[in-house]
């Protein structure tokens, strides 16, 4: 089954103004909203793939600064969700029969 949605928990929050933001939800791509971005790039988390991808597809609406300005290990979580969206679910780990 495909997750349409993911919730990722933040080490380091964003500070927007006064608010501080520790999560952020990810959702399943769309094909236009991939557009300009090659999915092998995705698929290897390259840092310029994912600022072009997580403003379109993060809720609250992340801003290319602000993933740019994400701890290491918090823009690595959010390139795992985006490049699990990816993967077909016949590859997926829970459907390989072992």
């Amino acid at each position: 089954m495909i997750t349409k949605q993911s919730i990722v928990t933040l080490s380091t929050p964003i500070i927007r103004g006064e608010q501080s933001i520790s999560q952020i939800e990810v959702r399943h791509p769309k094909s236009g909203e991939l557009r300009g971005i090659a999915l092998t790039d995705l698929l290897r988390m390259e840092v310029d793939a994912l600022r072009k991808l997580l403003p379109r597809i993060t809720i609250p609406t992340l801003v290319e600064q602000e993933v740019s300005s994400l701890a290491p290990c918090d823009l690595v979580k959010l390139g795992v969700e985006v490049a699990g969206f990816l993967v077909p679910t016949e590859v997926e780990p829970d459907s390989l029969d072992v």
